[in-house]
């Protein structure tokens, strides 16, 4: 299963973010109740996908990172859209390993 989540933090600033590892409960602890304290960033699923491909899930969290305008600094912490299903760190790094010289 595919998520597209919102984060929203204290400060009203949001990130749109996803995850496809079965753990979306990454930060904060299960057995609060969703009883969140002040400073507690809030998370909520805005799309789920049991068969999406990798593009797909790109393009709808482009969608909501515009519709929802993550990507202004006033607004979120999203600075850079997606294009191909991987993220720009990921796309870094697989580059950053290819040009490693294998003995």
């Amino acid at each position: 299963m595919t998520f597209i989540y919102k984060i929203t933090y204290s400060n009203g600033k949001i990130y749109i973010g996803h995850d496809s590892t079965d753990k979306i409960n990454y930060f904060g602890s299960a057995s609060t109740n969703g009883d969140l304290t002040p400073g507690q960033p809030r998370k909520e699923i805005l799309w789920e996908s049991e068969t999406a491909t990798p593009e797909e899930v790109a393009r709808m969290k482009n969608e909501l990172i515009l519709k929802l305008r993550a990507n202004d600094p006033s607004v979120g912490y999203n600075r850079r859209l997606k294009s191909d299903g991987q993220d720009q760190t990921t796309q870094r790094n697989r580059r950053r390993r290819a040009d490693v010289k294998q003995p």
